[in-house]
């Protein structure tokens, strides 16, 4: 996926989840949008580069989105927005072994309890459903998941291993939305709850798949499956 023109600048601070002022090398200081919910624990911090997209768009309050950060040498994608996109094009592109074979690629579809499913993959034979995480965070040496208590993120997982109990192929996809070298947790530590939902969800048969991503500041994409 290729980025619109991004325009650098350094983060004064992020507040209210959702918005983050930014002073950009013009020096002119904006408050731009954060598509992510998460904490974005050691992907964010005062004085970091970041890089913004701009939207001249008449029903937009904020013009700029927040889309890459960086953390020492390693650039971070903090749009969770796009894991789903990439994952999308990844399939297309036949680039995510595991989720070949599939003759239409559905994203959005209900499943569950009043929930979406990012992606259902249909043959004749067969339903796959596959859920999408955006992962960031790095603890130590590892990368993890979640950055905060996730209730809907166990919501997803005990749909998951519902869809296997009802005949289906369940899915669990992370998506490594940064450009470290490390392998993949689930961040027991933190959320505790989710750690053992995850684990149940093996025992039961929903798959697991972990894709780093390639990140520069004109494109993005999945690249190549890591251990977890």
């Amino acid at each position: 996926m290729n980025f619109d023109k991004l325009y650098k600048g350094k983060l004064v601070k992020r507040y209210k989840r959702f918005l983050a002022d930014i002073i950009l090398e013009d020096g002119q200081e904006i408050t731009a949008h954060v598509p992510n919910s998460g904490a974005m624990t050691s992907c964010i911090e005062p004085n970091c580069d970041v890089w913004v997209s701009f939207h001249n768009i008449a029903t937009r309050k904020l013009k700029y989105t927040l889309e890459l950060t960086q953390i020492k040498e390693n650039l971070i994608c903090t749009n969770t927005n796009i894991a789903n996109k990439i994952a999308i094009e990844a399939i297309k592109n036949n680039n995510i072994k595991e989720l070949q074979g599939y003759k239409s690629i559905k994203p959005e579809q209900k499943y569950g309890q009043n929930s979406r499913i990012d992606i259902l993959l249909e043959n004749e034979n067969e339903k796959c459903y596959v859920e999408i995480k955006s992962v960031s965070l790095k603890i130590q040496k590892d990368l993890a998941f979640p950055d905060a208590v996730t209730s809907r993120g166990t919501k997803h997982l005990n749909e998951l291993m519902q869809m296997v109990k009802d005949g289906h192929r369940a899915v669990m996809l992370y998506i490594i939305q940064r450009t470290d070298k490390a392998d993949f947790r689930i961040a027991k530590e933190i959320d505790p709850k989710y750690y053992d939902t995850f684990k149940e969800a093996i025992k039961q048969g929903v798959e697991v798949l972990v894709y780093q991503s390639y990140i520069s500041h004109k494109e993005i994409y999945i690249s190549k499956s890591i251990n977890f």
